[in-house]
């Protein structure tokens, strides 16, 4: 009669578990400490080289806007921004024209919020208050959003029914 010892193969997968449980802790103690740092921290995307052109009853205004067109871009947005120039906004681009929604959870910075048709045309302003979970959700249909410090609109004579010019709405808009 042949007798086996399968001790080393228990061993081994003891081991095996032991080393596996390791890594899975070192990595969620790595995404711990990034997803900790992440969550608190302001998201900055480059300012993209072409200002956005608001055409208004009073002229054209300017702003530097930096562009959030992917998914974890729009959802981010400007949430954990302390402050942002009055000449500066961020434009949110979505794949379709559709009813936007946002909130302003973790957002400190007071905003005007600027829906905007496909075509470049403005179809809603509405405020953003800091840190709340009110969605704002205009009953309009919108392709771009852009977020401007809070007053900027009325400052600068935009309203509803002007055009904002930048090549990613015109691209958009000859779809």
């Amino acid at each position: 009669m042949s007798h086996f010892s399968f001790q080393p193969v228990e061993a081994f997968r003891s081991l095996s578990q032991r080393v596996l449980q390791a890594f899975l802790a070192s990595v969620f103690l790595i995404f711990l400490a990034t997803g900790a740092s992440a969550q608190g921290s302001a998201m900055r995307l480059p300012v993209d080289p072409e200002p956005l052109v608001a055409v208004t009853a009073a002229g054209e205004v300017r702003f530097d806007i930096e562009i959030a067109d992917e998914a974890h871009e729009r959802q981010r947005g400007l949430m954990f921004r302390q402050s942002m120039p009055q000449d500066r906004g961020m434009l949110f681009i979505f794949p379709a024209e559709g009813r936007q929604g946002f909130w302003m959870q973790n957002t400190p910075l007071p905003l005007d919020l600027l829906f905007v048709a496909a075509d470049g045309t403005v179809r809603a302003i509405a405020p953003g208050t800091p840190f709340s979970t009110a969605s704002i959700s205009p009953d309009v249909e919108s392709q771009f959003v852009l977020e401007l410090v809070a007053g900027t609109a009325q400052k600068t004579g935009i309203e509803v029914g002007d055009r904002l010019r930048h090549p990613r709405i015109e691209a958009a808009g000859a779809q």
